[in-house]
């Protein structure tokens, strides 16, 4: 129920109530404004938009660490979560409510990650999303009308051109990395699997018959959870690669002189048992295969998946099929990623336009009456 009324004092005075049975009053100069205020308030209890207008007033902080505590989040994104908040955006809004924030202080406190605090900007966007999926959840909890975030101007990443290992490359590393890890090497680069992936792969993902291996789960570490089993990066991540022969024959030659402990043993394992821990496997024995193999410093286990990916570009696959095998969410994150890798197209562009306008022209032609 709503009504206005004109007060003693001349201001009009606009009031209704919620869907909670509780009184709400605004005053106003002119009649007109109070009628659209009501009209407004009406039109959004019954379209189901309804915001309290005493939700906005809730501490950021106060929500933030609301909706953290509820998010699924793995271990190792809970943990990102927690420090974007704590380090970049607590310190800014952290006395502040969630209606007081506007998309001009989203703005602002977006310039200052790389200003100011001297972020990258691939690093801003990520902080940024974080901040962003907070009011999101705001706007859906009908805490605030709208979200302060979506029109918010990010810092643009440099694009960076991948350079994949070339075969010989991977060849001298499997001959160089503990004997342990050759097959991991050549399986990583006959595949595109994540590193955690193959961490994490066991005898029952493996099908030597069939010549496949199935993507299920991952190995990922972080200082609180230490070395844990978790799903893959996303649902499409979930995924059976075909095995070419070079890997089915890494694969042979692996089990044979590292044999898996029944169907749920670890393929690749420690050198005291379990499943790989990625920092002594890097430190022990890929940073020093690198520095052998004469790879570039810097140079980590990604950069097989970015070898198998130019390798299936390279010989025709297309955008579908190379986002399937690698397990992008979708075919355009795979050509951002790799579309420079892509052959060049100009003289096949070049000969369609010329092709189009060469048949065009003998349509043209005149007809010659022979009999004249």
């Amino acid at each position: 129920m709503a009504n206005i009324q004109k007060r003693p004092n001349g201001k009009w005075r606009a009031r209704y109530r919620d869907l909670e049975g509780k009184e709400h009053a605004r005053h106003f100069d002119r009649k007109i404004d109070a009628q659209r205020w009501i009209d407004e308030v009406t039109a959004s209890l019954v379209t189901g938009q309804y915001v309290d207008p005493r939700s906005a007033k809730k501490p950021f902080k106060e929500y933030a660490e609301e909706w953290r505590a509820i998010q699924p989040h793995r271990p190792s994104t809970a943990k990102a979560v927690a420090q974007h908040l704590r380090c970049y955006v607590y310190p800014a809004w952290e006395k502040r409510s969630l209606g007081a924030i506007k998309p001009g202080d989203v703005q602002s406190w977006v310039t200052s990650l790389t200003t100011t605090h001297g972020l990258a900007a691939s690093t801003s966007r990520t902080v940024f999303n974080t901040v962003n999926a907070v009011f999101r959840a705001a706007v859906r909890d009908r805490m605030i009308p709208h979200n302060p975030c979506a029109e918010a101007k990010l810092p643009s990443v440099p694009r960076k051109k991948i350079v994949p290992l070339a075969v010989d490359q991977v060849r001298k590393l499997s001959e160089e990395i503990p004997a342990r890890y050759k097959g991991l090497v050549l399986l990583g680069a006959a595949t595109g699997l994540r590193p955690g992936e193959l961490f994490g792969l066991q005898a029952r993902h493996l099908d030597l018959l069939h010549a496949t291996v199935s993507v299920e789960q991952q190995i990922q570490q972080t200082a609180k959870h230490g070395v844990y089993v978790c799903p893959p990066k996303t649902a499409r991540s979930h995924r059976t690669v075909p095995l070419p022969r070079v890997a089915v024959d890494a694969m042979k030659a692996h089990l044979r002189g590292f044999p898996a402990d029944g169907p749920e043993g670890w393929i690749f394992t420690a050198p005291q048992g379990g499943p790989v821990v990625y920092t002594h496997f890097m430190d022990a024995s890929w940073r020093p295969a690198c520095a052998k193999a004469g790879i570039a410093k810097g140079t980590g286990p990604h950069s097989l998946r970015h070898h198998y990916a130019s390798l299936l570009i390279k010989h025709g696959e297309s955008v579908k099929t190379v986002s399937e095998r690698l397990g992008h969410t979708n075919a355009a994150m795979t050509l951002n990623i790799y579309t420079h890798l892509w052959p060049d197209s100009e003289e096949r562009t070049r000969a369609a336009v010329d092709k189009a306008y060469a048949d065009q022209s003998a349509d043209a032609q005149p007809q010659v009456d022979e009999a004249a």
